[in-house]
């Protein structure tokens, strides 16, 4: 940190004011992993914001080139370690676009449901800044995620075509008590301290590109389950989570709901889960044909898209993300000034970003 005395101005304010520049990271605790911030401060207030990042690069996109399809979507669940299983779908789905390939309908309704459970587990982790039980509470819906795919954090249980393998019988019955148990467990939440802090006005979450629940809490209605949907959002029926303020209170009020929303639609997906194969025989070496396309998931933090580029071998010639995580943090500079110093890790924790997705 350094500070220096301001010197120029008229009056006795320009003698006592103190411009500071203050270096916060790349370690701080608002957050998973590391992210460095530089501020400029007028006494304990933000005047000037900006995020550097790239201290935890993790050259995701490069190391999918040189990857076959299968070790890609290993590698592709793990820039946001809190959502994997999302991350997964939307590689797989990209592949599949560029196969041409239909996926067997209980797949489809397995994948919608277990994006919905990991939806759940990524917003229970950032609701963790206000009480802890929210993080308690993951763990029934952890044990079930960890019984159909054998992991708890990097599942890596989606294929070009599916899923590994089916979930175990009795499954169907321990999730939907899971979800009941979690639905009946949400503890209120005291947003009163967050009202007013960190405000993004909704013109600025559109020239940043900020999605998800930290845009919804500022009014913007985009939610990509319903307005492009995909698996079998289709035939599901998903309310849009709508805030106005903008501010820090929107956005954890925002996530909060959406938990109920989540949890619904995993018991819709429970009803209809048809029988069926869960995948399509595939040859050993996947190779998609030449070509290219996009594809955009709801990822728990925002939009995802991933942009496959296809020359027809085994790996991909290209395949470039769009993570929700580096446009919500691209926002801070707009959203920072005027913050107090001890009001910034409340700040910060309601843009609800995982490092990795921003350094990938």
């Amino acid at each position: 940190m350094s500070a220096k005395q301001v010197v120029g101005g008229v009056g006795p304010a320009a003698l006592t004011r103190s411009d500071i520049t203050l270096e916060l990271g790349s370690h701080h605790p608002s957050t998973h992993g590391s992210l460095r911030l530089r501020l400029e401060l007028d006494g304990d207030v933000v005047v000037t914001a900006e995020p550097l990042v790239g201290a935890l690069h993790r050259g995701a996109e490069k190391l999918f080139e040189v990857r076959d399809y299968r070790q890609v979507l290993v590698l592709a669940n793990r820039h946001d370690w809190l959502a994997a299983f999302n991350n997964e779908l939307g590689v797989a789905l990209a592949v599949e676009r560029l196969l041409g390939m239909e996926v067997p309908a209980r797949a489809t309704w397995l994948r919608t449901l277990l994006a919905e459970l990991n939806r759940v587990l990524s917003h229970l982790m950032f609701l963790g800044h206000l009480s802890t039980e929210f993080v308690r509470l993951r763990e029934p819906l952890q044990e079930v995620l960890e019984q159909a795919t054998g992991g708890r954090i990097h599942v890596v249980y989606t294929r070009v075509g599916g899923l590994r393998e089916d979930v175990p019988d009795g499954w169907v019955a321990r999730c939907g008590a899971a979800v009941a148990r979690v639905r009946t467990g949400l503890p209120d939440a005291d947003l009163g301290g967050l009202t007013g802090l960190g405000v993004l006005a909704v013109e600025d979450a559109l020239s940043y590109g900020v999605s998800g629940p930290v845009a919804r809490g500022s009014g913007l209605d985009l939610d990509l389950r319903r307005d492009d949907p995909y698996v079998a959002y289709p035939s599901l029926e998903v309310p849009v989570v709508l805030g106005s303020a903008g501010d820090a209170a929107a956005r954890f009020d925002c996530l909060l709901r959406q938990v109920r929303v989540s949890l619904d639609l995993v018991d819709a997906c429970l009803a209809v889960l048809p029988p069926g194969p869960v995948n399509v025989k595939l040859p050993k070496t996947v190779r998609a044909p030449e070509g290219a396309t996009y594809v955009w998931t709801e990822a728990p933090s925002g939009a995802a898209g991933y942009y496959l580029v296809s020359r027809g071998a085994a790996t991909p010639w290209r395949l470039a993300m769009r993570t929700p995580s580096f446009n919500n943090v691209s926002a801070l500079p707009a959203v920072l000034p005027g913050t107090r110093v001890q009001d910034l890790p409340a700040v910060l924790a309601s843009f609800f970003f995982v490092v990795g997705d921003i350094d990938k």
